[in-house]
C-alpha cells in the first residue's frame, strides 16, 4: 500500500530527509540542475512579476542559482536575501555572488519558517523546497507572512505522481530509474504531490488561485545534457537507495548510466522526461 503523504504522514511532523544529501557532489548538481531548470525558473520570476528595484527573499538557496538570477532581476536598486538550512553550502553561495560582482544578495543561515526579518519583501520564491518540509501549508502561510500588501509569491515544485505516466515496455532502463526515485522519494517521506499542491498551499495561504504551469525537460538528442543529469542525481541518491535497501552501487551503475540511458533513447527513439514539475505564482491582496 502506497504511503500517505498528507502533512500528519509524517513521524512527529519532522521534515522529510532531504534525500540527495549534503556532499560536495550534490553542491555540483545543484548548479548543473540549475542549468536544467533555470529557464523555467526565470520565466516563473518573470511571469509573477517580480522586477528591479524589488526586495526578494528566497527559500532553501542551496549553491546560490536562483538568488543570483533573482538579483539580476531586481538589478542593484534590488535585495535578494537567500534563506538555507545548509551552513557549508552557503559558502558556496556567497563566493559565487562574489566572483559574479552581486552585491546585492546575502545569504542567511536557518530556518525560513522561524526567522525574523527587519522588513517586509515584496516576493518570496522557492525552488523545489516545500517538498521536504513536514507540513508544507503551514510553512507557506508562515513564509507569506514576510510579503507587503500586494507581495509576490513565486514557486516551483516537482510532481513526481505523474512520472509512471512515462514507462514504456520499450524503456526498461529509463523505467527502473523512475521506479527508483519514486521509491526513495517515497521512504523519505518527501511530498510526492507538492506540484499539484502548490494550489492548495497558495489558497490555504491567503493568497488567489495561482496561475500554474506544468513542465519538464524532455530530451532525445544524443548530445542532450540531461543524460548526464539524470547520472548526477543518482550518484547523489546513492546513499538513501542502499540504506533503504532499495539498490545497489553494482545495479545503480553511476558511471555508465549517462551512456546507457542515451543509448536506450536512441534505440527506443522515445524521449526521455526529468522529472516534472509545477510552478505557481499569485499577489497577495493590497
Amino acid at each position: 500500500m502506497a504511503k500517505d503523504h498528507s502533512e500528519n504522514s509524517h513521524p512527529l511532523n519532522r521534515d522529510a530527509t532531504y534525500t540527495l544529501g549534503r556532499t560536495s557532489h550534490e553542491t555540483t548538481r545543484l548548479i548543473e540542475q540549475s542549468r536544467i531548470y533555470g529557464e523555467s525558473t526565470t520565466r516563473l520570476c518573470k511571469r509573477a512579476g517580480i522586477v528591479s528595484g524589488m526586495r526578494v527573499l528566497e527559500i532553501g538557496s542551496g549553491a546560490g542559482d536562483v538568488a543570483l538570477t533573482l538579483a539580476e532581476l531586481v538589478g542593484p536598486n534590488g535585495q535578494v536575501v537567500g534563506v538555507d538550512l545548509n551552513a557549508a553550502i552557503l559558502d558556496t553561495a556567497r563566493q559565487r555572488a562574489a566572483d559574479a560582482g552581486m552585491h546585492n544578495v546575502e545569504f542567511i543561515v536557518g530556518d525560513a519558517r522561524t526567522l525574523s526579518y527587519p522588513d517586509k519583501f515584496d516576493a518570496i520564491v522557492g525552488r523545489f523546497v516545500l517538498m521536504y518540509m513536514a507540513d508544507p501549508r503551514e510553512a507557506f502561510s508562515k513564509l507569506v507572512t514576510h510579503l507587503k500588501p500586494g507581495g509576490i509569491a513565486a514557486f516551483q515544485e516537482p510532481e513526481y505522481t505523474l512520472y509512471p505516466a512515462l514507462l514504456h515496455p520499450d524503456t526498461p532502463l529509463m523505467n527502473q530509474l523512475i521506479q527508483w526515485i519514486l521509491d526513495v522519494f517515497e521512504h523519505s517521506s518527501a511530498h510526492l504531490d507538492m506540484g499539484v499542491g502548490l494550489y492548495r498551499a497558495f489558497v490555504d495561504g491567503g493568497l488567489p488561485p495561482p496561475a500554474m504551469h506544468l513542465q519538464s525537460p524532455i530530451g532525445a538528442a544524443e548530445a542532450w545534457s540531461g543524460y548526464r543529469y539524470m547520472a548526477t542525481i543518482f550518484q547523489s541518491l546513492l546513499p538513501l537507495l542502499e540504506k533503504y535497501e532499495l539498490a545497489t552501487v553494482e545495479q545503480v551503475g553511476v558511471d555508465t548510466l549517462a551512456a546507457r540511458l542515451r543509448q536506450e533513447v536512441l534505440t527506443s527513439k522515445r524521449p526521455f522526461f526529468l522529472p516534472p514539475h509545477l510552478t505557481a505564482h499569485a499577489t497577495l491582496p493590497t
